[in-house]
């Protein structure tokens, strides 16, 4: 059996029971090469200001290597006796380097270890996240671009409101995750700060050069208070508040692309390689991918509840409950990683059925507003030309009709106002063009949106 790094207090070995009720490497272990890189900086920081020697420090990083090399070949053996993977790293580099690797932990604690490495992986799946994001949203501009002349209904409460151009029902997709980017850009500012140092709680005697540890880590700044550094998770909570968001969003546009694809609506067509069969319905092609994704949005919801749930009630500073934390964003982000990943490789095999959207786009009396608004311009009061225009809607379903479907004397007989050039202003092209106010559905307008948001793709870093 391992001997505990607290052994020396104790008088009775762990029960066995105990060991594996607190042992959490079976998940942390993914924190492995984060936590030797971390290990790898804390030495050669030691080294710099004199704790140990530069041999020391070479014997621990060359050691340090053989333990990751160890790890990536999988060949490397766990132990329910070592509780988490920085137990493990530590007492496998003292069968391989001998009693130096015991002044591997001078001046650090698990605390402060845990902090870091759970920041240097963050890190880098926010950053990865990111790039997600940005290669969703260039394939959602991609396929608005393709399909700029496209017209559909717009609904509001799930019914036929006014016409849009396709294309800018994507764009507001676009918007959507371009807000969600960046949130994660935002939150990866407090993430993306130096830890190690504030020890257990009260920071350290050593005469240790945190600045330094920073820039051997790319970090660009250190946090302020030894007790706010081992006690935050906020930074954990803020990603998966952002990747709430973000799941909610692709769950919305999942649910469109379920209800486009469906024969009701037939507005879309999904790739055979993005759907699946029915075990006994051989003609069923089911979007599966959209119904999980949409599914999934629950998992990462509740991460987020069950990390600050986790959080609240605990005094400053670290508590053992915190080991909890890592579960939930481990799997929030495999989660939000998959989702985004997949959306990403559908869209663009997406199947535009034009005809079917104009289709449900010229019936429905989407133009009724327009009628209203034709009557305004003339100089009748919008609230009067509001009911005008539903007068002439009761009276063309009487007529089976749609409004540009009356003759002129019949749709004349709810404002004398009306002229000839009524007809015009129903067309769909009218409807969409007329729009043009920032943000509106005029082809125009959405063209010059596809066209800013390739420029700003374009110029976006990446992180």
């Amino acid at each position: 059996m391992a001997e505990k790094p607290w052994s020396g207090r104790f008088s009775e070995k762990t029960d066995a029971a105990v060991e594996r009720f607190t042992a959490s490497h079976a998940y942390d272990r993914r924190l492995y090469p984060y936590d030797i890189e971390g290990s790898m900086a804390h030495c050669r920081m030691l080294a710099k200001v004199g704790v140990i020697t530069t041999a020391e420090a070479d014997q621990l990083v060359n050691g340090l290597a053989d333990v990751k090399q160890e790890l990536d070949q999988g060949e490397f053996v766990f132990s329910d006796s070592l509780e988490d993977i920085h137990m493990h790293i530590e007492s496998r580099l003292g069968t391989r380097v001998g009693e130096v690797a015991k002044k591997l932990h001078t001046a650090r604690s698990r605390n402060d270890q845990v902090a870091l490495d759970i920041r240097l992986y963050l890190r880098h799946e926010t950053r990865r996240v990111i790039d997600l994001l940005k290669t969703l949203r260039s394939a959602v501009v991609a396929l608005a671009e393709k399909n700029d002349d496209v017209i559909m209904p717009g609904y509001t409460h799930t019914q036929r409101a006014q016409p849009v151009l396709f294309a800018h029902h994507l764009m507001a997709w676009y918007e959507m995750f371009t807000r969600d980017q960046d949130r994660f850009v935002d939150s990866l500012k407090r993430t993306n700060v130096m830890p190690l140092g504030a020890a257990a709680l009260a920071g350290t005697p050593y005469p240790i050069d945190r600045p330094y540890v920073a820039q051997l880590l790319d970090f660009p700044a250190v946090t302020a208070n030894s007790m706010d550094t081992v006690a935050d998770r906020d930074f954990a909570m803020e990603f998966l508040a952002a990747a709430s968001i973000c799941m909610v969003h692709l769950s919305r546009l999942s649910e469109e692309l379920v209800l486009w694809s469906s024969s009701e609506f037939s507005f879309i067509t999904l790739s055979d390689a993005f759907t699946t069969g029915s075990s006994i319905m051989p003609q069923k092609k089911n979007p599966d991918i959209p119904e999980i994704v949409r599914g999934k949005t629950g998992r990462v919801v509740g991460s987020l509840m069950a990390l600050i749930t986790l959080m609240k009630g605990l005094p400053m500073t670290y508590n053992r409950d915190m080991q909890e934390d890592k579960e939930p964003l481990f799997d929030a982000v495999d989660t939000i990683t998959a989702c985004l990943d997949i959306t990403a490789r559908m869209i663009p095999e997406i199947t535009v059925n034009r005809e079917k959207m104009r289709a449900a786009a010229a019936v429905g009396f989407l133009n009724a507003t327009d009628m209203a608004d034709y009557l305004a311009a003339k100089g009748v009061p919008f609230r009067q030309a509001h009911e005008c225009a539903g007068k002439a809607v009761a009276f063309a379903l009487g007529k089976g009709k749609e409004l540009d479907q009356l003759s002129l004397d019949e749709i004349r007989q709810f404002s004398s106002r009306i002229e000839p050039d009524i007809f015009d202003h129903l067309t769909l092209e009218h409807m969409i063009n007329r729009r043009q106010s920032i943000g509106g559905t005029a082809t125009a307008t959405v063209r010059a949106a596809i066209a800013g948001a390739r420029t700003h793709l374009a110029s976006e870093k990446t992180e």
